[in-house]
């Protein structure tokens, strides 16, 4: 089991909500060993960048601004 910090977790909930947009694309009701190869990867795409935006953001909002 992974030891989250409170960031990361807000990362995941961010990005579940990038990953669920993409899924009402596809569909709900599409079983996953139906889903294409394209699908899958747009959605581990959406997920990493998802990740990676909201952490991103996370960041810069708990960075003091440089007074320069």
């Amino acid at each position: 089991m992974v030891d989250l910090t409170e960031e990361e977790r807000a990362a995941i909930t961010a990005t579940m909500k990038r990953v669920a947009l993409l899924m009402d694309e596809i569909g709900w009701a599409t079983p996953l060993a139906e889903l294409t190869e394209a699908q899958v990867r747009a959605l581990i795409e959406e997920a990493i960048e998802g990740f990676r935006e909201a952490m991103s953001d996370i960041v810069r909002a708990h960075t003091p601004e440089v007074p320069f």
